[in-house]
């Protein structure tokens, strides 16, 4: 157990969110794990100043929908930060419209991507990320398009079909590119 870890991440946390704001949980290893839960995304803003003074290092960014299967609107994120072998992950409730959260690559510059990926990804919003381009997708996609449930089977026969792309185009012109001759 990384007690000075641990320490840290308390004392940090409990400065800008008060006492009690982090959970803690371990596993059967010794490993423990701090929670945080933000219900206003602005307070992102309050908590990565100083987790970046405690010298905490982003691993990842999650972003994930509320349920899996679309019967509750709605988006989180999830921050996983490492401090001296102890992981403290910053979940974050968006609004429903638009999800909006505000950039953290001020303080944590590996952000950057995770950030731009869920924009593109999930349409959500990011304010003030100093390059918001996208990374992969068209801009002829429309934003929040893993919001859209593809089958499976679909997927699969994509690279073979234009099944693929009339469900992700759904309701809009195909663009020419997915007309090829062999996507028929």
């Amino acid at each position: 157990m990384n007690e000075q870890g641990m320490q840290s991440a308390e004392k940090a946390v409990s400065q800008v969110l008060g006492a009690g704001s982090i959970t803690w949980t371990s596993d059967v290893n010794g490993n423990f794990f701090g929670w945080v839960k933000l219900c206003d995304s602005k307070s992102l803003l309050s908590i990565a100043p100083p987790l970046a003074e405690i010298g905490a290092r982003l691993m990842t960014v999650t972003a994930y929908g509320n349920d899996k299967f679309g019967r509750i609107a709605g988006h989180g994120i999830a921050y996983h930060f490492d401090l001296d072998g102890v992981v403290v992950t910053v979940s974050v409730c968006l609004p429903d419209s638009p999800p909006r959260v505000p950039s953290i690559t001020p303080w944590f510059q590996n952000a950057d991507w995770n950030e731009r990926e869920f924009a593109e990804l999930y349409g959500i919003i990011l304010e003030d990320h100093p390059n918001p381009r996208r990374l992969f997708l068209d801009k002829g996609l429309d934003a929040a398009i893993l919001d859209r449930l593809v089958p499976l089977s679909t997927m699969m026969n994509g690279a073979s079909t234009s099944t693929l792309w009339e469900k992700v185009f759904a309701g809009k012109q195909l663009p020419e590119w997915t007309k090829g001759e062999n996507n028929s």
